[in-house]
């Protein structure tokens, strides 16, 4: 297979990137510009397809998060709080779906989210439609697949303490995962280079998740530091969210934390776009590598856009 970093990157000059200013909540634009991003990634025998239907895996990747409020079982699936399960550090056999029902239960795992998991059956479904040559199912699982390996690489995904409401730092979720993305993305080195393939997809994800939890520590302390030396009217600002004029973290304020984050917003969005990258591409492999070059977007692959959503929101973990 044959992958040049020279025609990726003109490649990508050559598409319009989602604007920043779009942003709501790894905020809806972190999402769509993580699963754009991986598309480059992929090898020749894959990146036709997948640049074809950019767009589609570009705007889908929100389709997750929009489900939290229609889904009463979907919300567990975009986190983990392995804070209550010490436990999953050092018994690796706990780490099975299995092992883990008969030591927690059910009830407790959706309770303290299901993430890990989730993206494994999820890597089976994408396995699965690349097997059965389903286009429409292929892009469907892969916007899917890539909005959850993102939340994997966040940090406060992996705690309980995911809005900072057991230390007084109500508010950190979103200032971390949009805010700061949006202000200082632009920046970030977001080619990540060549896909490969995994031989182990649970230790993969396992080990991504345990490398966003080692950083929730930092996340927390660094703002309750800055926190401390900030005068409250530079603390917060007025920003322009949807069209509305409300009260956020002013630009100073997220410009100084995330000095002192030295890097870790970039980083965590590098391992997030390289993750999608190789799970995508060792689906197809597992998959048998099926001809994707006369693949088209199927007509019924248009994700939620049909979906009438319901007027009163189900109430999900506030990270806002």
């Amino acid at each position: 297979m044959r992958f040049r970093r020279v025609s990726i990157v003109f490649m990508f000059l050559l598409l319009p990137l989602v604007t920043a200013r779009a942003s709501r909540k790894w905020g809806f634009w972190a999402h769509m510009q993580i699963n754009r991003m991986a598309v480059f990634t992929l090898p020749e025998e894959m990146l036709g397809f997948y640049k074809r239907n950019i767009d589609y895996i570009t705007k889908h990747a929100v389709d997750p998060d929009k489900l939290r409020y229609l889904l009463k079982n979907e919300a567990p699936k975009h986190y983990i709080d392995l804070d209550l399960y010490p436990e999953l550090f050092t018994q690796t056999k706990l780490r099975q779906w299995n092992e883990a029902v008969s030591c927690y239960s059910v009830d407790t795992l959706e309770a303290n989210g299901v993430l890990p998991w989730n993206i494994e059956q999820f890597m089976k479904r994408l396995t699965r439609a690349f097997a059965n040559r389903d286009s429409a199912a292929v892009l469907r699982c892969s916007a899917f697949l890539g909005h959850y390996l993102a939340d994997a690489s966040v940090p406060l995904h992996t705690t309980s303490n995911y809005n900072g409401q057991k230390t007084n730092q109500k508010g950190i979720h979103a200032f971390w995962e949009t805010r700061l993305p949006v202000l200082f993305a632009e920046n970030y080195d977001q080619l990540t280079g060549r896909s490969v393939y995994i031989n182990n997809t649970s230790s993969y994800i396992w080990k991504l998740i345990f490398q966003s939890h080692s950083a929730v520590d930092s996340v927390l302390c660094f703002e309750e530091e800055l926190n401390k030396t900030t005068a409250a009217e530079r603390k917060f600002g007025l920003n322009n969210k949807n069209g509305a004029i409300v009260s956020d973290y002013s630009e100073e304020y997220a410009r100084n934390y995330h000095q002192r984050l030295n890097g870790m917003v970039e980083r965590r969005m590098q391992a997030a776009i390289s993750s999608v990258g190789n799970f995508w591409y060792t689906a197809w492999v597992n998959a048998g590598q099926p001809d994707l070059n006369n693949w088209r977007l199927h007509e019924s692959s248009e994700g939620l856009d049909s979906l009438q959503y319901s007027k009163t929101k189900l109430k999900t973990r506030e990270e806002e």
